[in-house]
């Protein structure tokens, strides 16, 4: 089974999943290794690696440190076209969908895909949608581009229809690492109630309270990150996953 048929069909039995996001830059191997350990026990479904910014070159590292502990599926989530590696399960291959950046729709995607293919590295073709929260985020800075206000969920769902169309398997919606604000539940409800592919949402999830209502507004998976840093906890983890599973 690919990593995507499984996100699908818990999504399809409206199965609720969590995506615990570990930066290369933001952890060291020890903890990688010690949380991946229980993660599978904790409720974690998808261990996320990657980041806005790498400074380091430690991402093959922190996969195979990750890989070593945990059956758990580990997905790139990548900030560049640098962020490959063939140790990992898969990859989410992001088109900005939200920018009117050609190279962060289409361009780099052309220029990694013959690395991909090489590497066997399952793809995961995503609708990658950057929502406004409330300060400057270094996703937006990055791709030099513009979120989706938070205000406007009708925007947010005509980008939804239109990946869609272009039959891009899933949708993302990124209020970014450090957010603010979170993805208002207006816009994850608009956004799934236009599509029945899964919805990922991710960036200024603080508490299982919020974690929850983002998953009862329709996100399919709930992706937490910085919180886990900052509090240096990832015994939290299991407080997350039952907030959002039930």
């Amino acid at each position: 089974m690919t990593v995507f048929s499984s996100i699908l069909s818990k999504h399809q039995a409206g199965k609720k999943q969590l995506a615990v996001l570990l930066d290369p830059d933001k952890i060291t191997n020890h903890q990688a290794a010690a949380f991946s350990k229980h993660a599978g026990d904790l409720g974690t479904d998808i261990i996320l690696i990657g980041g806005s910014l790498l400074t380091s070159d430690k991402l093959n590292e922190i996969i195979l440190a990750v890989k070593n502990e945990t059956n758990v599926p580990v997905v790139i989530f990548p900030g560049s076209i640098m962020q490959v590696s063939a140790h990992a399960d898969a990859i989410l291959f992001l088109s900005l969908i939200s920018g009117r950046n050609a190279d962060y729709l289409i361009g780099n995607q052309v220029i990694v895909s013959p690395i991909l293919k090489e590497l066997n590295l399952e793809p995961i073709s995503t609708g990658y949608m950057l929502i406004d929260s409330g300060k400057p985020t270094s996703a937006s800075f990055m791709s030099n581009s513009f979120p989706i206000p938070s205000n406007k969920p009708d925007i947010a769902a005509a980008h939804a229809l239109a990946a869609d169309y272009l039959g891009l398997s899933q949708l993302y919606l990124e209020a970014g690492s450090g957010a603010e604000n979170p993805v208002p539940n207006s816009v994850i409800r608009a956004v799934s109630g236009i599509t029945d592919r899964p919805v990922w949402v991710g960036g200024g999830i603080k508490t299982p309270e919020t974690a929850h209502e983002k998953a009862a507004s329709g996100a399919s998976v709930i992706v937490i990150g910085s919180h886990f840093e900052k509090e240096n906890n990832f015994g939290q983890v299991e407080l997350f996953a039952k907030a959002i599973k039930g």
